[in-house]
């Protein structure tokens, strides 16, 4: 299941990840298991992660996407602003959580 998130706390990660760079592309081929595989690495390693959607222009196409990424890597959305996502997982190990939310 994928947890929900307050606004501010969406706020709060879309502020952790400004300076971070895309970890991900979602290209022309949408959703791949190779590119499920790629998020949920970075979501292993950072807890929250930038996407960068490269050949989809369309918000509605963008919002369907990400949906999909979200559930299959059951990550939150933090938001997106453009053509970049932002995505928070927090560690399953609760010694190994980075991030803490307010």
């Amino acid at each position: 299941m994928v947890m929900q998130l307050t606004g501010s706390q969406r706020k709060y990660l879309r502020g952790l990840a400004h300076h971070l760079n895309p970890g991900a592309f979602v290209g022309g081929k949408g959703v791949t298991q190779a590119l499920v595989d790629e998020i949920e690495t970075a979501l292993d390693g950072a807890e929250l992660v930038k996407i960068k959607f490269v050949d989809h222009k369309d918000k509605a196409i963008k919002a369907g996407l990400l949906d999909e990424i979200s559930r299959r890597s059951k990550a939150a959305v933090a938001g997106m602003v453009g053509h970049v996502a932002v995505l928070y997982r927090p560690h399953t190990n609760p010694e190994k959580q980075r991030i803490h939310l307010p």
